[in-house]
């Protein structure tokens, strides 16, 4: 197998743990998962489907908050190991590039991204149905809502940790107003993160039990010198319901709507009590990716059964050598996505 290395920041104080002895799959769990359990916070039951990053001396991150009276809303969370969080208790307040509040009428599944110096938030919101919503912010003590980058109906936006040819990159996943029971991952491109336009289909789902159903965008990509990783959630319907497990696909450096390898299996898969059993159960569902460019390390978060959040972790050696191995990229993935 060729080598393959991260692009990026050393991190040295990355939360990692060894592979077990005997352990044949390409990522393996945090032995005291899960890192979040139920009721964190007085008015909060559940936090699960979070992303974070290095900040500072430590960590911070955006949570996806469930409140007691069932509306998700973001919560700021920060940490000096990545592993053992504090949560502010009031959701974090947007506001309007005037400083007036702006608040989403609820906000769920963010993702948090740093391009150059400025942090961007991004979380399903209402829109007149299901669309994407996204804020920034420099120093995490204000919030600023930028314009709404889709109509609805829209979920899962991720966006590249630079730009592409010029211009932001983002991920998003169409839907419909329900549960979507269908969605493939497509590409949008925007010059100034307020018009989008370009779109672009990047992969569907397979005829692969674990993502015949839908797909959605992840973590941010990962740069690498053999192209962009993503970690992505494929679902399968069933007898007793969704199941979501972690797919991963290599995407073109300069063309990202390219897929150049995508791992026919699943990297990880609902096994344990705290992904198979909770609110929503059989969920892996991840949202952010830690790496450290020295090492090659790569710590994954994840929500598990809409209740709490894991942490998995792995390299990306192994994970380029896993997806190479079961590589079940096929014509449509390589197409740059335009008809």
């Amino acid at each position: 197998m060729s080598s393959i290395r991260i692009i990026g920041d050393s991190l040295a104080n990355i939360p990692w743990q060894e592979k077990p002895q005997g352990c044949t799959a390409p990522v393996w769990r945090y032995t005291e998962n899960p890192v979040i359990g139920r009721n964190p916070l007085p008015e909060v039951a559940r936090i699960f489907n979070s992303a974070v990053l290095p900040y500072g001396e430590g960590f911070i991150g955006v949570f996806r908050g469930e409140q007691r009276d069932g509306m998700p809303h973001i919560y700021l969370g920060r940490s000096r190991d990545a592993i053992h969080w504090e949560f502010d208790e009031e959701k974090i307040n947007f506001t309007d590039k005037d400083g007036n509040s702006f608040m989403p009428i609820y906000a769920y599944d963010p993702r948090l991204v740093r391009i150059d110096d400025t942090y961007y938030i991004m979380w399903c919101q209402d829109c007149y149905g299901p669309s994407i919503g996204i804020a920034e912010t420099k120093d995490f003590r204000t919030f600023t809502r930028l314009e709404n980058p889709y109509l609805p109906y829209n979920r899962n936006a991720v966006l590249f940790p630079r730009k592409v040819g010029g211009n932001y990159m983002m991920l998003s996943r169409p839907c419909d107003n329900g549960h979507t029971a269908f969605g493939d991952i497509f590409i949008s491109e925007s010059p100034d993160m307020e018009f989008w336009g370009r779109h672009r289909h990047v992969m569907g789902k397979s005829d692969r039990w674990w993502e015949n159903l839908k797909i959605g965008g992840g973590a941010a990509p990962i740069e690498t010198d053999k192209g962009w990783l993503l970690f992505y959630h494929g679902v399968v319907n069933t007898c007793n319901g969704y199941v979501y497990s972690i797919g991963a696909a290599i995407l073109d450096i300069n063309e990202p709507s390219k897929v150049l390898h995508r791992c026919g299996n699943y990297i990880l898969a609902p096994e344990e009590w705290y992904e198979e059993r909770g609110f929503v159960p059989n969920v892996c569902f991840p949202c952010a990716a830690l790496t450290d460019a020295d090492t090659g390390r790569i710590a994954i978060y994840y929500g598990c059964a809409d209740s709490y959040v894991g942490v998995a972790f792995t390299t990306v050696q192994e994970l380029w050598d896993y997806i190479i191995a079961h590589d079940a990229a096929d014509e449509s993935d390589f197409e740059i996505g335009l008809r």
